[in-house]
């Protein structure tokens, strides 16, 4: 697609830290428009990739961007924690190599008939997989005004999550919710206390797009299915951009690579357990001042990587 339109965030630092010089088979786990996997196929020309995402409209410009690269590129519609089946699929038993990077494609924040902006007029969508039935239009006008309270302040951390639930279920019962600005209006009225630091409605929709996409449970479930794809030696390099899955990732790289896993307490380790990666980068590599100044949403990426024992 020729108006798909996105910016790999940090490039040249996860490929660098995902490839470590060894060529072999990796996984794209959030193709969009292929920008990482073209430098993973650019970097070693025995190189492949298995890419997936939601969204058929990166699949095609994904598809289009890596046409130069025949029999290299093998492209599945899905989610990315789905990949032990888009891999046997593929026929192939380990990989060497996977990226995740969590975030909005450019394309879907800047194109208002995905719902996904809060200053963009536009349907309540926020479906990266289109297919899915479950849309925000749904949550906001027919789920319960405690569970809208629990997204809030789960996955948007916001204080007034109570008070804007309850704004929310009466508003619709005079007229449902039809638009993000419409939505994102009664927010910023009725949450002046989180407007005062940042956007209100920028961490509501975040939250509602958490929820109707299911991203953490996604990411769980990636997580512990990418370590087991791994050959010894590979690595997984994870591009996070708000608190929530940073936390999770780094808690999950945590009890990965630990040798005992018993409370603090015990005295001795009575666990057994062994260390399945070691953590690559201790610091977490974030973006550098040029590459903020090209592209803000880089601003609050975060990588990190481990690599397989």
């Amino acid at each position: 697609m020729s108006d798909f339109k996105h910016i790999s965030v940090l490039p040249q630092e996860s490929i660098d830290l995902l490839l470590a010089s060894r060529g072999g088979r990796f996984v794209d786990g959030t193709l969009g428009g292929a920008g990482h996997s073209r430098l993973i196929l650019e970097a070693n020309a025995d190189n492949e990739i298995l890419g997936i995402d939601q969204d058929r409209e990166a699949l095609a410009a994904a598809k289009k961007n890596l046409e130069s690269f025949p029999g290299r590129a093998h492209l599945y519609h899905g989610s990315f924690s789905d990949m032990t089946l888009f891999v046997g699929q593929q026929g192939w038993t380990g990989v060497d190599g996977i990226l995740l990077d969590i975030g909005l494609s450019s394309h879907q924040i800047d194109s208002a008939a995905r719902g996904f902006s809060f200053r963009e007029d536009g349907p309540l969508d926020m479906r990266m997989n289109q297919r899915n039935s479950l849309s925000a239009s749904t949550i906001i006008n027919q789920w319960s005004e405690s569970e809208l309270k629990r997204i809030f302040k789960e996955y948007g951390e916001v204080k007034r999550s109570g008070t804007v639930a309850r704004v929310i279920v009466e508003r619709r019962a005079i007229k449902p919710f039809e638009t993000t600005v419409d939505l994102a209006k009664v927010i910023e009225e009725n949450d002046k206390v989180t407007a005062r630091k940042k956007s209100a409605a920028m961490l509501y929709f975040q939250a509602l797009r958490i929820a109707v996409n299911d991203e953490l449970g996604e990411l769980e479930r990636a997580l512990e299915a990418a370590v087991k794809l791994l050959n010894p030696g590979g690595r997984l390099a994870i591009i996070t951009f708000h608190s929530l899955e940073d936390r999770m990732v780094k808690k999950f790289f945590k009890l990965k690579s630990s040798n005992c896993t018993c409370p603090p307490e015990f005295p001795i380790c009575i666990c057994d357990t062994k260390a399945e990666v070691k953590v690559i980068n201790r610091k977490v590599v974030v973006a550098g001042k040029d590459e903020v100044s090209c592209n803000s949403r880089a601003n609050c990426a975060k990588l990190r990587v481990i690599e397989k024992i």
